[in-house]
């Protein structure tokens, strides 16, 4: 370990110890305070912050990273990525995209073994893929989080999936997992990992959560396996007993793409006002009776006023930044919209 540092982030007050052998996004998570992140990786510009006190190049030094995150002229003005930057003396740093009301909610990083008990399809790209935990027993997160899970033979290759279980089940982890052709994941999912196998894990990450207090309506938009999160929320909400009136939206394209539809009905008795609306983009003629078209056209289509209302958004990139005007026109605040973009970060990779 190197030597470590002070840093103080504003408008916010809070100050972390940072050593200089980790990111400083990586010193807050094992700290348990919630930074604003999505790749972590240098590449999507989400942690972006500004250096009030240091020099880049002197007190604080950046890993490699796009400069599509981070133009030259932002760096030279004195913007850094908090997932690429290592703090070598005291700094202040201004964030400039948080929430106030997730900072201090964060759960302590924790790195763990676990061992495979389920890989079965739910479709034919989809897995559900069960991990039990054998060291630590146990993980502590928030529904909605996700987990990096490193690929055995590989020099810290890792992908990063949500989960779609709850932390009432913390001794096992679910995840609902798209295949690519390329991926380097899929490859080992459905060619080379097998029950009793275990993987290397970290986390939890991510602030798709559900905002604690509100007693808002919910609208939820996802696609592919951007089911898994919604999923953990939904199962939360369920647990608790919640009565927070939500709504589903679940884009497919064909009927044989749709899965966990009786659970998902199930919510409809469960949970006070809960609707569950799949829609399939290519349906197979004479097949299907329900919604049909883009899942952001049928949200489109069918709702009117979400004002005063919580969006959950995740799926593919192009879905996600679909709904985004589609929720603001209907009347949801921008700071309101959670989202989470499967990416895929490779040309060989799982997203």
């Amino acid at each position: 370990m190197g030597n470590k540092h002070r840093v103080r982030f504003e408008p916010v007050g809070i100050e972390i110890e940072a050593d200089e052998d980790e990111t400083i996004l990586d010193a807050a998570f094992r700290q348990g305070l919630m930074l604003m992140h999505g790749c972590k990786e240098g590449q999507c510009s989400a942690c972006k912050s500004y250096l009030l006190e240091g020099e880049e190049g002197i007190d604080v030094e950046l890993d490699r990273y796009s400069t599509f995150a981070l133009p030259d002229f932002e760096k030279d003005e004195g913007y850094v990525l908090l997932c690429r930057a290592h703090a070598y003396d005291d700094l202040t740093i201004e964030l400039i995209n948080f929430d106030e009301d997730m900072l201090r909610t964060g759960v302590p990083i924790q790195q763990a073994i676990a061992e495979v008990e389920v890989i079965e399809s739910v479709t034919h790209d989809l897995r559900r893929l069960v991990l039990k935990l054998v060291k630590p027993p146990e993980l502590a997160f928030v529904p909605g989080q996700y987990v990096d899970l490193y690929l055995p033979g590989t020099t810290g290759l890792k992908r990063s999936f949500s989960m779609a279980s709850t932390p009432t089940t913390d001794d096992r982890l679910e995840f609902v997992i798209k295949v690519y052709p390329d991926g380097a994941f899929s490859h080992l999912l459905d060619k080379g990992l097998r029950i009793g196998d275990r993987l290397d894990l970290k986390g939890p990450y991510g602030l798709f959560t559900l905002r604690e207090g509100r007693v808002s309506d919910l609208v939820m938009v996802g696609g592919g396996a951007g089911m898994a999160p919604i999923l953990s929320l939904l199962r939360s909400m369920a647990e608790r007993s919640m009565t927070r009136r939500a709504v589903y939206y679940y884009g497919a394209r064909r009927i044989e793409d749709l899965c966990f539809l009786d659970e998902l009905r199930s919510f409809e008795q469960r949970l006070p006002g809960f609707r569950f609306i799949p829609a399939l983009s290519e349906p197979a003629a004479g097949t299907w009776d329900g919604e049909t078209g883009l899942i952001t056209d049928v949200v489109d289509r069918l709702e009117e006023s979400l004002s005063g209302g919580d969006a959950y958004v995740c799926g593919p990139p192009p879905m996600v930044e679909a709904a985004m005007p589609v929720l603001e026109r209907h009347g949801v605040a921008t700071s309101d919209i959670h989202y989470d973009k499967f990416t895929i970060t490779g040309a060989a990779d799982d997203g």
